[in-house]
């Protein structure tokens, strides 16, 4: 099979008053991409309207799995499907608007020069919109922590807008990830560091959702916070 461009890989769970507008926009965003919705078992009826817009749209699949069983793993499943695809450019982004389609050239774009690319609230100061005081300080005092302790040399480092080149996923041992929320995302830009991979970013205006729930909660917080440790240990220690 001949390679493909780019697939957006999308997880949702309860989505369904984004995902029918979000995914004509990528779609939109550059004739290249191809999206790859991965769904939970959302009992909203989200993977129904994905399935729908699959039929008359080519360029869409739908993933559907059993259970809620997490973005990291989600996101694995999504990666494992882009490589045995033969996509060249593989991407992160979510479901709720926060990441906007129309900074998809813009990674694609920086992908010319580099194998990681984030799209990063922090390059240019602090660009996040309407969220809370409180949740904006947890972010960015959680990418400072987590910067500080692994020494990753970029500036959103639990961001999730991502384009990745194929040779990089291929190099990384997917089966042994099994992190979810931030600690996923630190986990994931520390392998491709180490790796030996060159990372950059594009500076994005982030944007909280404005329909359907968060899905952040303490549990994916307090893991992210041990595992930066780990994270340095294995840096110390190999």
């Amino acid at each position: 099979m001949g390679t493909r461009k780019g697939l957006v890989i999308i997880p949702t769970y309860n989505e369904k008053e984004n995902i029918a507008a979000l995914i004509p926009q990528v779609l939109g965003s550059d004739p290249s991409l191809d999206i790859l919705v991965v769904d939970d078992n959302s009992p909203d009826g989200t993977a129904e309207i994905v399935a729908d817009m699959a039929k008359s749209d080519g360029r869409i699949t739908l993933l559907e799995r059993e259970a809620k069983l997490g973005l990291g793993t989600a996101y694995v499943a999504g990666f494992r499907y882009a490589l045995d695809a033969g996509y060249e450019l593989i991407f992160e982004m979510d479901a709720d608007f926060s990441h906007s389609p129309g900074y998809l050239p813009d990674l694609i774009r920086k992908a010319e020069s580099a194998d990681v690319v984030i799209g990063s609230r922090y390059l240019t100061g602090v660009n996040v919109v309407n969220w809370p005081m409180h949740r904006l300080l947890l972010s960015y005092l959680a990418n400072l922590y987590a910067r500080l302790v692994t020494g990753i040399p970029i500036n959103d480092v639990t961001g999730g807008f991502k384009c990745f080149h194929r040779k990089v996923l291929e190099a990384i041992d997917l089966s042994k990830i099994n992190s979810e929320g931030y600690a996923f995302q630190i986990e994931l830009n520390f392998l491709c560091w180490r790796k030996g991979f060159a990372l950059a970013e594009v500076p994005i205006i982030f944007y909280d959702r404005t329909a359907g729930k968060t899905k952040m909660s303490r549990k994916v917080i307090f893991e992210a916070i041990w595992l930066v440790w780990f994270l340095r240990l294995k840096r110390l220690f190999g």
